[in-house]
């Protein structure tokens, strides 16, 4: 016999900055949107999806996500999907389904130069790309034979 499956993985940008808020019992939650693309061709021209995706984190992850993380950073996600169900002020069933995740990697960050130059500014709604961020001079790399990370190396 087989066991059932609920997985997923997705790849995409926030949409929007994490919410950070504690349930009655003191447990921290963070929810926020991930949009990811597909492409695809139909009758000789190229299209388009974009689905967006609520997600869910609980617990010290969240804490430290919201710390990292902001409208325009870059994920990647495992996690299960789970729906919820409630009754609306008119008596009507509402639905929404989330991803709870179980492991989030930051990618990558688009953050806006301090600068008051070329800077980017996603509030107007356009597809502009970031400015390019100046590259870090390259350090030594320690003599000794330790495995050290510099944090300084890390993308994020």
């Amino acid at each position: 016999m087989f066991g059932d499956i609920n997985e997923v993985r997705v790849m995409g940008n926030m949409t929007r900055d994490p919410e950070l808020r504690k349930t009655n019992s003191g447990t921290s939650v963070c929810n926020f949107s991930v949009a990811t693309n597909r492409r695809y061709q139909q009758n000789n021209e190229w299209k388009e999806d974009v689905e967006f995706h609520n997600v869910v984190i609980w617990g010290r992850r969240a804490e430290s996500f919201v710390e990292r993380a902001k409208k325009g950073t870059r994920l990647y996600i495992e996690g299960r999907l789970q729906t919820r169900s409630w009754e609306d002020q008119n008596g009507s069933k509402q639905f929404k389904t989330e991803i709870i995740v179980s492991k989030v990697i930051l990618i990558d960050r688009y953050d806006k130069p301090e600068s008051s130059g070329s800077s980017y500014d996603n509030s107007s709604g356009t597809n502009d790309k970031p400015a390019p961020q100046a590259k870090k001079p390259e350090k030594k790399k320690p003599s000794n034979d330790d495995e050290s990370i510099d944090p300084d190396d890390l993308p994020f």
